[in-house]
């Protein structure tokens, strides 16, 4: 079983809490990584329809059977339960006593605000990163093909038989269709499949929705809403631009990604690994594995991210800025593999028109070469590096 990040910050603030809620795309690991840190709890899947229905007609009574705790599984299928969770605990007043996973971002946040608020951490759980996997996978230039093929569920990195055509087919079909059609009455399952797909192919790009919405049959006001049922399924994120003016961050342009760089890589029809490195969006696949690990380095530290991207009215453009208060890291990302000195130019650029009391700690350069260098403008370091930048 492979070890997740994650578990001793769930320790920790288990600790502290009475409640911790685990949120994450399906099939991140979520369920066996509750099971693990806690085995003293009684487990409980809510997507078994007899438990739901308990649950749902008699939440006390059903609440009365776990008086030392429990691990609840896909919260959002009940979430009428947090508000007797809350009175649970409020009377119990000590810390460590439920477990609540879900895979439906926007159901958790409006349950944990409404009655769990001051009472639960919430944490992420993400697809393996590549710090978490075995040390004989870690990236050279030929497994970094590999690793946007194959992507990072656990349950595909741990099973050799299942292919990962195999595995994202089911997974769309199975998973993500069915989150959708709970989430919102989506009547033509194939036309959404179709905008999914036009999504794999602006990853790494500024998302215009009107382009998008054109492209794929649909209004602007479907194409943003269905953007948004594809984020609170944790199947896509955007990267917000960097601007010291805080609303504009806001107005302007963000740029996709997807959570899982294989299941894009599956969306954009590559059926092979060896179709990789002459595929037109290889460059696009390896900045979304990149952007990818580097949130999830974050996320499974129990911190939030902190990541923007940088583009001034010139296109000079940075793909990864780290915000620490006045400070910031610069990552340009490129999947050469041997270095070329325009990879410096975005980082050059903004060196230049940063003003005190703003600085610069560290920029980087990672690239899809082996062989790390020390620049004057900035540290040229591998995937295998970026994989423990922010850990």
């Amino acid at each position: 079983m492979l070890s997740r990040t994650l578990e001793p910050h769930l320790h920790r603030l288990f600790k502290g809490y009475p409640i911790l809620t685990i949120t994450g795309p399906r099939q991140s690991g979520k369920t066996t990584l509750a099971k693990k840190a806690f085995p003293q709890l009684a487990y409980q899947t809510l997507e078994n329809p007899d438990t739901r229905r308990f649950a749902t007609e008699d939440p006390r009574g059903y609440l009365t059977q776990f008086p030392d705790g429990a691990i609840f599984d896909e919260i959002q299928n009940a979430p009428h339960l947090a508000s007797y969770l809350q009175g649970i605990v409020d009377e119990a007043n000590r810390p460590g006593m439920f477990i609540l996973t879900g895979s439906q971002n926007f159901t958790l946040t409006h349950t944990v605000s409404q009655s769990l608020a001051g009472r639960t951490a919430i944490l992420s759980l993400l697809p393996l990163g590549i710090n978490e996997l075995a040390s004989d996978q870690m990236p050279s230039s030929q497994s970094i093909d590999t690793h946007i093929f194959n992507g990072f569920y656990p349950r595909l990195r741990a099973q050799d038989s299942i292919q990962p055509t195999r595995f994202y087919s089911d997974y769309l079909q199975t998973y993500v269709q069915r989150d959708i059609r709970d989430l919102a009455n989506i009547r033509n399952l194939a036309l959404f499949d179709r905008f999914i797909r036009l999504c794999a192919g602006r990853i790494g790009q500024l998302l215009n929705l009107s382009s998008l919405a054109n492209d794929a049959g649909i209004t602007r006001v479907t194409a943003e809403s269905w953007i948004g049922l594809l984020e609170a399924s944790y199947l896509i994120y955007r990267l917000q631009p960097y601007h010291q003016n805080l609303g504009k961050r806001l107005t302007k342009s963000s740029k996709l990604y997807f959570v899982d760089v294989g299941f894009a890589s599956y969306l954009l029809g590559i059926t092979e690994r060896s179709q990789i490195p002459s595929h037109p969006l290889r460059g696009n696949l390896y900045e979304n594995l990149v952007i990818s690990d580097l949130h999830k380095q974050r996320y499974h530290q129990a911190k939030i991210p902190g990541f923007y991207f940088y583009r001034d009215s010139n296109r000079n453009e940075i793909d990864c800025l780290v915000e620490k208060a006045t400070h910031f890291d610069l990552i340009e990302i490129k999947s050469g593999q041997t270095f070329n000195s325009d990879y410096l130019k975005g980082i050059k650029s903004f060196v230049r028109a940063i003003k005190p009391p703003y600085s610069i700690d560290t920029s980087y350069v990672i690239f899809g070469g082996d062989e790390p260098q020390t620049r004057s403008d900035a540290k040229v370091i591998t995937l295998n590096q970026a994989s423990n930048l922010y850990r």
